[in-house]
């Protein structure tokens, strides 16, 4: 089944906050909106676009990804979905790993995986196109570009296996994240893997765009395995780095390589 010209989907960037990013996901139409922290810049989007909304989706409690929802809620009547294992006050459907979600309003079927280390019940929403485009991720503060989120609540070896969940999804899976952490990210991982050429090209081009006030999100997924060091923890030169500068007695396992790194990127 191919989406017909009038209802092929697209995501529109909304900044929020300070670094924030609200994804409105529309068909020209109707529209959804992913982790509304705050609810003026998504009702100014809706307005200039013309669109209605149909749907909210959101991926873990905090404040900056669900404060917007309680105004949305006064102009539209709509469902809110949300991660099953957190108590989110406006969720009316708790969702979770292998749930199926057709999105009121749109062409659109979205899958859930449970993926907690930043929080214990956050999750993810995948979309799966119809035809040859690639996947959409919408993974609020687990995966980052260049990055992941911090362990606020779970543990480092739940964090490892959420990323895997995403890393094992295609390549060309485009990945909207929540935050413009980008080049701080990146930073961190060239004092990581300081002779990954794949990393340095990429400094280079986020940078471009950052210096052009152009996002950096969405990234992929073939971009964070070839230069996020969260996804790149078991490669020997990062352990290396990470015994050369202190932050790890020996070379150890794969889940002390990653939590030496973690806790390295939070004072970092």
């Amino acid at each position: 089944m191919t989406i017909s010209s009038q209802q092929a989907l697209s995501v529109l960037t909304i900044p929020a906050f300070k670094d924030n990013y609200l994804w409105l996901i529309h068909d020209g139409v109707h529209a959804a909106v992913v982790d509304p922290g705050e609810a003026k810049p998504v009702l100014a989007a809706l307005k200039e676009h013309g669109l209605r909304l149909t749907a909210i989706l959101l991926t873990h409690h905090h404040a900056d990804h669900i404060g917007g929802v309680p105004e949305l809620l006064q102009h539209y009547q709509v469902p809110v979905y949300g991660p099953r294992n957190e108590s989110i006050a406006t969720v009316t459907l708790p969702v979770g790993e292998g749930k199926h979600i057709d999105v009121p309003g749109l062409a659109l079927r979205v899958s859930v995986l449970d993926v907690p280390g930043h929080t214990m019940g956050h999750i993810a929403y995948v979309r799966a196109p119809l035809d040859a485009e690639p996947t959409w991720l919408f993974c609020g503060d687990t995966l980052f570009a260049g990055g992941c989120g911090r362990l606020f609540e779970g543990t480092p070896a739940q964090m490892i296996s959420s990323l895997g969940k995403l890393a094992a999804l295609p390549d060309d899976t485009k990945v909207y994240c929540a935050h413009e952490y980008t080049l701080s990210n990146l930073r961190f991982a060239r004092v990581v893997e300081p002779d990954n050429v794949a990393l340095q090209e990429r400094v280079k081009v986020e940078t471009d765009k950052r210096e052009h006030n152009l996002p950096t999100v969405p990234s992929t997924i073939a971009i964070e395995k070839a230069t996020n060091p969260f996804l790149r923890y078991r490669e020997p030169a990062i352990a290396q780095e990470l015994v050369k500068a202190g932050k790890l007695d020996k070379i150890d396992t794969p889940l002390a390589t990653f939590t030496a790194l973690r806790l390295w990127k939070n004072d970092f």
